[in-house]
C-alpha cells in the first residue's frame, strides 16, 4: 500500500518568490526525506471557476503511514516542516491517507 501526504499551499503574497524558493530550497529538503517514494507537484485549476483552488499542491508518497511518520520524525523531516514558514505566506494545509486503487470499467 502507498500512504500519501498532500500539502495544499494557499495563494502566496509573491508568486515568483514562492516558486523560486520552492524549487531551489524546499524541494531539495523534501526529496531528502527518508522513505520518500515519490514527490509530485501541480498547480490545480478549478472545474468551477467560482471555487477557490490552492496555488500549488504537493503529493508525497511513502510505503506506509509508519514510514511517513518516521520521515517527519527525522532531522530531514523536521527541517522540511520548519522550512514551510519561510515561504508559504498563503498558508499550507496538510492531509494524509492510504491510497486505494480503483480500476475504471471498460
Amino acid at each position: 500500500m502507498v500512504h500519501r501526504l498532500v500539502v495544499s499551499y494557499g495563494q502566496p503574497e509573491d508568486p515568483a518568490a514562492f516558486d523560486a524558493y520552492y524549487r531551489d530550497t524546499h524541494t531539495p529538503l523534501a526529496t531528502s526525506l527518508p522513505g520518500l517514494v515519490r514527490l509530485t507537484t501541480g498547480a490545480p485549476q478549478a472545474m468551477d471557476p467560482s471555487h477557490a483552488t490552492p496555488y500549488l499542491v504537493a503529493e508525497l508518497d511513502f510505503e506506509s503511514e509508519k514510514e511517513m511518520g518516521a520521515a517527519f520524525s527525522s532531522s530531514e523531516g523536521k527541517a522540511a516542516a520548519d522550512d514551510i514558514a519561510n515561504f508559504a505566506t498563503g498558508g499550507a494545509t496538510m492531509t494524509h491517507y492510504e491510497l486505494t486503487e480503483v480500476h475504471a470499467a471498460r
